[in-house]
């Protein structure tokens, strides 16, 4: 008989790791409380990235003359057909998933689930009433949920999160974004798009303060806000936030975060005046009660933890995706990674989950997309690293696309010239990226990609172009000037 196997969460973790483990030959029952599709699905990659789409149409639309194309009339942005178009999108993934599960025999059920051990599931279900489940393995991909800022009550309305911003009735008039991550710059382009004066603020010294990102590629992101109108605060945190007859009224100062040079004076506090704040500052893990340490898994400040092969501690336990905390990589395509991993492994494997090269993106405008190491993690790990920078707006096909803004930065090993991560930022950064994450993963180096034909005229030539530059071998650079 196939062993019992129970997968609770059904996002972008949990699904894969249930379809999976199905395909290995195990019954398979998958706990979901909501929807199957997970915070990916339904509050954050498709949602965003179908609001993205619109926001970039509207952008095109409005740039039709660049093009020689005139139009008389005015474009404007229908709040209710966006949201119901939205929906539209989020419902027919929902559909695709769901039948993926039945035609892999994975039985769904819907309700709230906790341990009652490590072999056991207690579920209080959607419908009423409730069912124990007992498991030879179990998985969890319980995931997260928008973390709420001490000060910055949310109410839903004028205070409100991420996953408030996807349902909004009206365009703020004036929005303020309180995070810089890649969630808050996302927005803040979107909804610049849509016609809200935003300003964004941000507690630390740059846009997107990921260590893996190179710090150039957020200034350049920066640069192409104030060109589209998007307020910048860095190093400044919401310190007050009034209600008056005129909206809101948000004080900014100073954050804690960043050190005063010894002598320096204290800037001054600045007022923001807002008619709704969009609070973006990371993620709450899905791990609150649930009965996990009282089953024997170890927690750190709400992470699972875990061995390199995905397992909690209890044996056959498992987990996957943003419940194992921000140490690792909160992303929904890590979160699939991770899940092929544990499903395997819950069947017997002795697979390990790599995360040397993980991509990531930020579908801002233009797209921000990088995968390996920033120049400042090389250095930490004692690597002798050179950067080499090609310009897009020196393509073919940027010019013809009118989409000049960005770069293409190729970090590579001194002598051996090993690739050792790639920063790039422009149109289709996002589909770009994932050459370099394979070279990355196959141990390449720049003569590798500038040897690699490019078909022409294509946004990708940005790659060869840089690894060429890196060999002093780049035609369509001018030669480096010496001294």
């Amino acid at each position: 008989m196939s062993l019992k196997l129970v997968v609770i969460g059904a996002g972008p973790g949990g699904y894969l790791a249930a379809i999976r483990a199905a395909q290995l030959g195990a019954r398979v029952t998958l706990v979901e409380q909501a929807r199957v599709g997970g915070t990916c699905l339904h509050w954050g990659c498709i949602p965003t990235k179908t609001l993205k789409a619109t926001a970039q149409a509207l952008e095109e639309a409005r740039r039709l003359h660049e093009f020689g194309i005139t139009s008389a009339g005015q474009f404007q942005a229908d709040l209710a057909a966006i949201n119901a178009r939205k929906q539209q999108v989020i419902d027919v993934q929902t559909q695709g998933i769901e039948k993926l599960l039945q035609a892999w025999g994975v039985e769904l059920l819907r309700g709230r689930a906790r341990l009652l051990g490590p072999r056991r599931v207690e579920v209080e279900l959607t419908r009423g009433g409730g069912a124990c489940l007992e498991a030879e393995r179990l998985i969890l991909a319980s995931g997260s949920r928008p973390a709420d800022l001490p000060g910055l009550a949310r109410d839903g309305v004028t205070v409100f999160n991420s996953d408030d911003a996807l349902a909004l009735k009206d365009i703020p008039g004036r929005l303020l974004i309180v995070g810089g991550g890649v969630v808050g710059c996302e927005f803040a382009f979107i909804y610049r798009a849509l016609g809200s004066q935003v300003t964004l603020v941000e507690a630390l010294e740059r846009l997107l303060p990921m260590p893996s990102l190179d710090a150039e590629a957020s200034r350049l992101l920066q640069r192409e806000m104030k060109k589209r109108g998007i307020r910048v605060h860095l190093g400044r945190v919401v310190g007050e936030l009034r209600r008056g007859p005129d909206g809101l009224e948000a004080r900014l100062e100073p954050g804690p975060l960043l050190p005063q040079p010894a002598g320096a004076k204290t800037p001054p506090p600045v007022t923001v005046p807002a008619d709704k704040v969009l609070v973006s500052v990371g993620r709450a893990l899905g791990s609150e009660d649930m009965g996990l340490a009282e089953a024997g898994l170890r927690l750190e400040r709400g992470a699972v933890q875990v061995d390199q092969r995905l397992a909690a501690g209890p044996e056959g336990v498992y987990a996957v995706g943003d419940v194992l905390g921000p140490g690792r990589p909160m992303l929904a395509h890590m979160a699939g990674a991770e899940a092929r991993v544990a499903a395997a492994n819950a069947l017997g494997a002795e697979l390990a989950v790599d995360y040397r090269v993980v991509p990531a993106v930020a579908f801002t405008t233009p797209e921000v997309a990088w995968v390996g190491l920033s120049p400042e993690q090389a250095a930490a790990q004692g690597l002798e690293a050179a950067a080499h920078v090609f310009q897009m707006r020196s393509l073919g096909k940027a010019q013809a696309m009118n989409e000049l803004a960005g770069q293409c930065k190729l970090l590579s090993e001194k002598g051996s010239g090993r690739l050792l991560g790639a920063a790039l930022v422009g149109a289709r950064a996002s589909e770009m990226i994932h050459e370099c994450a394979l070279a990355l993963k196959l141990g390449a180096t720049v003569a590798d990609l500038a040897h690699t034909i490019h078909a022409h005229p294509t946004l990708s030539e940005a790659i060869a172009e840089t690894a060429e530059l890196a060999l002093g071998q780049c035609l369509h650079a001018p030669p480096l000037k010496k001294g």
